[in-house]
């Protein structure tokens, strides 16, 4: 039998070895869209470095479906051994409102919160306008004229648009997508008039001329999109809406496996090529522990749960 010191040691030594025999075989990141969308690019830039740095590889799996439900419930059920984790967006702290789940978002093992991006508005350049203000008087005095593209029913691109029309007594038709890289297709050749999206997936379109920006969803002006009016800007005081990327593993996942993970991350993140190909993407960087993650989730699904249910957004409409 140890002596109590012995036992002492091997007590503290437990955490340390856990995270030194964790990984041992491939790591699977679940995407909850298609390829082509802001979590498929993110994914994609910290992937190599990530997979070297942890010495196993790193298998980026799309998933799409249900608004992001049916990969983060795959996830939510998989066992919390480390090895299963899906890097959702802005859909993990709607569905939990909107949808009736597995699973409650809130209590989801939390690695760490990756970055943030404003959305931004876009008209097609076939579109007569320039501005927010410009399409709120087409839209009254039409309000018939206008449909716009997210990526999907829920989605926060998709809420806060509800919000604005709510706040700016208009009215536009939502034509939801399963994902980014469609929605972004249909917009580049004028099927849909408008495109309401994160910016790292119209950001190159904007700057090329492809896509109009109308305005952008963050409380202030976008060092990326310099020039573009807030919303904030164009009647909606204090209006902010940012998308999220947000490592997330099944509840239960131990602190030592989800620290080196995180640690891994922020590692990740700190080095120059990647921070430079996230700012390539109107991507901000904010590589947060594992406890300011998951108060992070939380303030989102309180905050657009109520957005939810007074607006009677529901996944059919």
């Amino acid at each position: 039998m140890p002596t109590r010191r012995a036992a002492l040691a091997l007590g503290l030594a437990t955490p340390a070895l856990a995270q030194t025999a964790w990984p041992d075989r491939p790591i699977r990141v679940v995407i909850p869209f298609p390829p082509g969308g802001s979590n498929d690019t993110v994914a994609r830039i910290i992937q190599p470095r990530l997979q070297e740095i942890l010495g196993r590889p790193i298998v980026v799996d799309n998933r799409a479906g249900g608004s992001g439900s049916l990969a983060s419930s795959e996830v939510a059920r998989a066992a919390p051994d480390g090895y299963t984790w899906v890097l959702a967006n802005d859909t993990l702290a709607a569905n939990d409102t909107l949808m009736q789940l597995p699973y409650r978002a809130g209590d989801l093992t939390v690695c760490s919160l990756l970055g943030t991006c404003p959305f931004a508005l876009t008209a097609h350049p076939s579109q007569n306008i320039t501005t927010l203000t410009q399409l709120i008087e087409a839209a009254k005095a039409r309000p018939d004229r206008f449909s716009y593209a997210t990526t999907g029913v829920g989605s926060l691109a998709h809420i806060a648009t509800v919000l604005l029309q709510s706040r700016g007594g208009f009215t536009l038709s939502h034509v939801p997508y399963r994902g980014g890289g469609p929605a972004l297709q249909d917009a580049l050749a004028g099927h849909v008039p408008l495109f309401m999206s994160n910016i790292v997936i119209t950001m190159p379109h904007m700057r090329a001329g492809a896509l109009k920006p109308l305005g952008v969803s963050s409380a202030t002006e976008s060092r990326f999109l310099p020039g573009v009016p807030t919303f904030a800007a164009q009647g909606f005081p204090g209006f902010e809406a940012l998308t999220y990327w947000i490592m997330v593993g099944p509840a239960g996942v131990s602190a030592a496996i989800t620290q080196r993970l995180q640690q891994a991350i922020a590692q990740v993140l700190a080095e120059a090529p990647v921070q430079a190909r996230m700012a390539e993407q109107g991507a901000e960087i904010v590589a947060g522990t594992s406890a300011e993650g998951q108060a992070f989730l939380r303030r989102e699904i309180a905050r657009w749960g109520q957005v939810i249910r007074d607006n009677d957004i529901r996944v059919d409409s």
